[in-house]
C-alpha cells in the first residue's frame, strides 16, 4: 500500500512524537494530573497579548484580498519587517528580498535543502541533533553525516569537522540554542568553524553553506549573547520560526534569511521561492504573516521559562543526575542513570514520567526533558523523579 522507503522511515520515526503518544495513553489511564509529560517542545504559555490583539484587529479590518495567494516568498511588507528586525540585531542592511516566509522552521529547512542539494551531497550535523534532520536531508537526496560533540560541553569537535569535510560536503547545520541540550555556541567557536569551512571550500573549489537553525534564538538566559551567524560566515542561511518565541507552534509561521554577502544570493532567493511552491507549501500562512509583521519584537515572558529551568535543573542535580545547565531553549539533557536510555525511559514510565531517550537525538545514554510544560507538572513530578533516582542507587 505505501512505499518501502516510507515503511522503513516510519520504523525510525521520531521518538519525541512516540513519547507524546505514550503520554496521551497514560493520561487516559491515570488522569492528566498524575502524568508528568516532558516529551514535546509544545509551549504551554499563551502567545503575547500583542499577538492576540493584532490577530483580532487584522480579522476586524477584513481587508479585501487578505486571504489570497501572494508572492511565494511572502508579503513584501512582512518580509521587510522581518529584515528590519534582523538588521537591528546584526547591523546588516538586509531588504525584504533576503527573506522568504515559510511554514515554520521545518518548512524552511526543507526549502533550503531542496534548493541547494544535488543527489548524494553531504550535510554535516552535530549530535545530539533534532531527529527530523535526517528525514529532511533524505527528502532531497542528501546524505547525513553525524559528528559527535564533546559531551562535557556538547560543542562540536572542530578537528573532527575538518577531517570529515570532503568534495561532497554541501552544508553544515548548526542549532544554537540547541535542541536538546540548551547549549549556546560561542562566537569564537563559530568563527573557528567558519574559518574551517572557508579553508576547505578553497581546497575543494566548492561552496560549503552554513545553515543556522534558530527557532530558540529569543530564548536565551543569564545574559548570554547569541552570536550572529550572518556577521560570521558569508555563505550562510538562517532558518527560524515564531513557534517558540511567540508560542505559535501550531500556526506554522517561519522564515529563511539569505545572507546578503553571499555570492549569487539572488539566485538562492529565487530558488527558495520556487522550492517553497513546488514542495507544496506555496506560501506561508497569510493571516499569521500579517500578525508577525506587527509583533516582530514581542516575545513570551522569558522569566517564566528561566524559573522552570532553575527548579527542574537544581532538583535533578540534587538527586544526583549529571546535566549541563542550559543557556537557552527550554530543554534539559541529563545523563541517564544507565547507559541504556531506552530501558531508562521504560523505568521512568513506571513513575508516569514521560521523557525522550537521547537515542532519538543520536546520543545514547541521555534523556531530554522539555520544561515548557506547566509549573504544576514540574513541581508534582519531583517526588516521582526522586523515586526513579533511588532505583539506581
Amino acid at each position: 500500500m505505501i512505499s518501502i522507503k516510507t515503511k522503513e522511515n516510519m520504523k525510525k520515526s521520531s521518538l519525541i512524537r512516540a513519547m507524546f503518544e505514550e503520554g496521551e495513553s497514560l493520561r487516559m489511564q491515570y488522569g492528566a494530573e498524575n502524568v508528568f509529560d516532558f516529551s514535546l517542545g509544545n509551549p504551554d504559555r499563551e502567545p503575547p497579548v500583542s499577538v492576540l490583539n493584532s490577530l483580532q484587529m487584522i480579522v476586524a479590518e477584513n481587508k479585501m484580498g487578505s486571504h489570497r495567494y501572494m508572492n511565494n516568498a511572502g508579503y513584501t511588507d512582512v518580509r521587510e519587517a522581518v529584515a528590519s528586525g534582523i538588521n537591528q540585531e546584526t547591523g546588516k542592511k538586509l531588504s525584504y528580498k533576503n527573506i522568504i516566509m515559510t511554514c515554520g522552521a521545518g518548512g524552511a529547512l526543507n526549502v533550503v535543502l531542496k534548493t541547494i542539494l544535488n543527489p548524494g551531497e553531504e550535510v554535516i550535523v552535530f549530535s545530539p541533533f533534532f531527529g527530523e534532520y535526517k528525514f529532511y536531508i533524505d527528502n532531497h537526496g542528501g546524505k547525513i553525516v553525524d559528528l559527535p560533540t564533546e559531551h562535557d560541553t556538547f560543542e562540536p569537535d572542530l578537528n573532527l569537522l575538518e577531517k570529515s569535510i570532503n568534495p561532497s560536503t554541501k552544508a553544515v547545520i548548526v542549532n544554537s540554542p540547541n535542541n536538546p541540550t540548551g547549549v549556546v555556541y560561542t562566537e569564537t567557536l563559530l568563527k573557528d568553524m567558519a574559518s574551517i569551512l572557508e579553508r576547505k571550500g578553497r581546497e575543494f573549489s566548492s561552496k560549503i553553506y552554513l545553515i543556522s537553525d534558530e527557532p530558540y534564538s529569543k530564548l536565551v538566559y543569564d545574559n548570554v549573547k547569541l552570536p550572529k551567524i550572518l556577521n560570521i560566515y558569508k555563505d550562510s542561511f538562517i532558518v527560524s520560526s515564531f513557534s517558540k518565541s511567540h508560542s505559535l507552534p501550531g500556526e506554522r509561521i517561519g522564515y529563511i534569511v539569505v545572507n546578503d554577502d553571499m555570492e549569487n544570493s539572488k539566485e538562492a532567493i529565487d530558488g527558495m521561492a520556487f522550492s517553497n511552491r513546488i514542495l507544496g507549501f506555496v506560501n506561508a500562512p497569510a493571516l499569521f504573516q500579517k500578525v508577525i509583521a506587527r509583533t516582530m519584537n514581542d516575545t513570551v515572558d522569558l522569566a517564566i521559562y528561566e524559573e522552570r529551568r532553575n527548579i527542574l535543573y537544581n532538583s535533578l542535580v540534587k538527586l544526583g543526575f549529571s546535566c549541563i545547565k542550559p543557556q537557552g531553549a527550554f530543554y534539559l539533557f541529563p545523563k541517564s542513570s544507565i547507559q541504556d536510555d531506552m530501558e531508562f525511559k521504560n523505568r521512568a514510565l513506571k513513575h508516569n514520567i514521560i521523557i525522550v531517550p537521547g537515542s532519538g537525538f543520536g546520543c545514547k545514554g541521555y534523556f531530554r526533558l522539555a520544561y515548557c510544560t506547566s509549573m504544576t507538572t514540574i513541581i508534582n513530578s519531583l517526588p516521582a523523579f526522586e523515586k526513579l533516582s533511588k532505583e539506581f542507587l
